[in-house]
Parts: structure tokens; sequence; C-alpha cells
């Protein structure tokens, strides 16, 4: 059962699905005036995601899979970002899940899933630096 509010009430079933949107993907978001975005968040992650048996890490990995096999790179990028800033899976991990489905689903697409993990890798690295630089030079006292 979900957690109360901060007013003792339920969560309703669009709280809860953006929450677990928030817990998925490790970045906030607001809700949206869209069927799609309805189904997507009371039903694919207010329920579906939410269901025990399977940790988020667990669904990820199916759904890495799934999604590498159907040759849906720009998709699956999204998951390795949030496996990433979840602290879910290693970059070593996403390398070795890539070689490990070039076997199953075919050398091309573990091929590009290797390639995105290299890229999403790199862009959260180059990401990190800049927020570090940023935050030195804020931190500077300003010259005379």
């Amino acid at each position: 059962m979900s957690e109360p509010t901060a007013n003792g009430t339920e969560p309703t079933l669009r709280e809860r699905g953006l929450a677990k949107m928030e817990e998925v993907y490790g970045t906030p978001f607001q809700d949206y005036p869209s069927d799609h975005f309805a189904m997507t968040a009371d039903h694919l992650f207010a329920n579906v995601w939410s269901r025990p048996g399977l940790s988020i890490r667990d669904r990820r990995l199916v759904l890495l899979g799934a999604l590498t096999a159907q040759g849906l790179m720009d998709t699956a990028a999204i998951q390795i970002g949030a496996a990433l800033r979840n602290g879910e899976l290693t970059e070593d991990e996403l390398h070795e899940i890539a070689l490990f489905l070039c076997h199953y689903i075919g050398w091309p697409n573990g091929s590009k899933l290797d390639i995105s993990v290299t890229t999403i890798v790199g862009q959260q690295k180059k990401a990190a630096r800049d927020k570090q630089k940023q935050q030195e030079t804020s931190a500077e006292p300003p010259t005379s």
C-alpha cells in the first residue's frame, strides 16, 4: 500500500504514478494533460512498475533486453541514463549486458547498445565535470 500524503490521505493513482516515475528515472516529472501521459503515469507506472516480485533494477534489465532486441536505441538510452543515475548498473555491467545480448539478439543490435552505453557514460561524465567547474567558478572570489 502507498504511504499517506502530508495531509494524511492516500495518494491518488496519478500521484503514485508520478512518484514511481521519479523513482525509476531519478528525476522529477510534472503532470501533463494528455491521454497518453495519463495511461503512462496511471497504468504503466502506478500499476505495472509498482507490482511486487521484481525490483526496478530487474525490470530495467528486462526492458533493456527487449528494447535492444527491437533496435529501439533511443528508448534504451533513456534506460541506460536512468540506471547509471540511480546507481542500479555500472558502466562495466552495461557493457557486459551489451556483449551478452550480442549473442542472443544479434551483433548489430548488441553493438548499438554498447555504443549507446559509451555515449551516455561520456555525456554524464561531461555533465558532472561541467557542473564541478561551474561550482568552482562560482565559489571563487571576484578579481579586481
